[in-house]
């Protein structure tokens, strides 16, 4: 999920409108409001943030140190008016990027993406088992070959993946999947999608990677 703090509401909801057509679930701040939400919320809720987006509004310089008391997930300035002062600035309060307006969707997430494999120090895949799971969409691969997944599948998969070794629970995956803050969605979805993602990869490995216990969750692991 995508955090946009903006004061301005039109920036929000065209933000959130623009993810939403990427497949990429999001929510609005204003300011004022997000200082109390970054600092209250479920560390469930956090977890669930692949990259905070940060706009305009008089605590913007302030956020960044905020978010970072709570997670590393990266934190993208969004500036309208750029200048040398400006993006010092924002580098300075503790963001790792700034993008100038306009700019895509797509773009943000690659750069989201970049952030996270540079903080893990990864190559833009992780590999469990046969199988390996990349950073950038794409789907995942099988013992080499791709492993077609359709979206929702496939980000419960990733998931798990950037999980492993710990239990996550079904909030946790639909707060990741489609947002903290969907109400049009029923939560047991997610057993829906789990329960499809299990048996293509039971088929296709002879065996099932994920383990799931009652009321503690899921995990995947491959021993």
């Amino acid at each position: 999920m995508i955090v946009v703090v903006d004061e301005r509401e039109l920036v929000k909801d065209g933000y959130t409108s623009l993810f939403g057509r990427e497949g990429i679930p999001s929510t609005g701040f204003d300011p004022s409001e997000f200082g109390e939400w970054v600092a209250t919320a479920a560390d469930g809720d956090i977890d669930a943030v692949e990259a905070f987006l940060i706009g305009q509004g008089e605590m913007t310089l302030t956020l960044p140190r905020a978010i970072r008391d709570r997670t590393s997930a990266p934190v993208i300035a969004v500036s309208d008016s750029p200048s040398l002062e400006t993006t010092l600035a924002l580098f300075d309060c503790g963001v790792d990027d700034v993008v100038r307006k306009p700019v895509h969707p797509r773009e943000i997430l690659a750069r989201a993406a970049a952030i996270r494999r540079r903080l893990k120090a990864v190559t833009g895949y992780t590999d469990i088992g046969a199988i390996r799971v990349f950073a950038d969409g794409r789907d995942p691969e099988i013992a080499g070959e791709v492993f077609p997944l359709p979206r929702r599948e496939r980000r419960i998969l990733e998931y798990l993946v950037a999980n492993r070794g710990r239990r996550v629970s079904k909030t946790q995956i639909f707060n990741a999947i489609y947002g903290i803050f969907d109400e049009d969605v029923e939560e047991n979805v997610v057993e829906s999608h789990i329960s499809k993602l299990r048996k293509k990869l039971r088929k296709r490995l002879g065996t099932d990677p994920i383990d799931s216990k009652r009321f503690l969750g899921y995990c995947i692991d491959w021993s």
